[in-house]
């Protein structure tokens, strides 16, 4: 795994992880080169000046390919899943379903439908966001106690 910073080798069908704060990052899918530029697939807001999605969604959304570094300077190989789930192939599977969604309208939806969820589901075919699930292990708990207690 690469660290941030270490500009790790980057291969076909890599998720790129770009740390954004303390609890969020975005994520993609590293394409490969076009004339000598690597490329990221990722889910993005179509409306530039859309800085928080409403709600925690945004109905704009597309899946897009991107210079590397347009995204950020600071990345990392972030293959979270390869230990439970097996990547798919790049060029036979991965490469084909970026192609078929570029541009297509996506509902970005950052409980259910983040970048993290289209990255896995390009590289494994399932949907998982592990920082979504770390904030849920955080808010049921209390979440459970307010139901219990009939305040929710």
């Amino acid at each position: 795994m690469g660290k941030i910073n270490s500009r790790p080798k980057l291969f076909p069908g890599d998720i790129v992880e770009y740390p954004r704060n303390k609890y969020f990052s975005h994520f993609g899918i590293y394409f490969g080169e076009r004339d000598g530029v690597p490329y990221v697939a990722h889910l993005t807001c179509r409306d530039a000046d859309t800085k928080i999605p409403l709600f925690g969604r945004a109905l704009r959304s597309e899946v897009k390919l991107d210079p590397l570094e347009l995204l950020g300077s600071k990345y990392k190989v972030s293959n979270m899943l390869d230990g439970s789930h097996s990547p798919r192939d790049f060029h036979s599977v991965v490469k084909p379903a970026i192609e078929d969604m570029l541009g297509r309208d996506v509902t970005f939806d950052i409980l259910f439908h983040n970048s993290e969820h289209q990255a896995t589901l390009f590289r494994y075919g399932v949907k998982k966001s592990q920082q979504i699930e770390l904030i849920y292990e955080h808010i049921m708990p209390s979440w459970k106690k307010l139901f219990e207690e009939k305040k929710l």
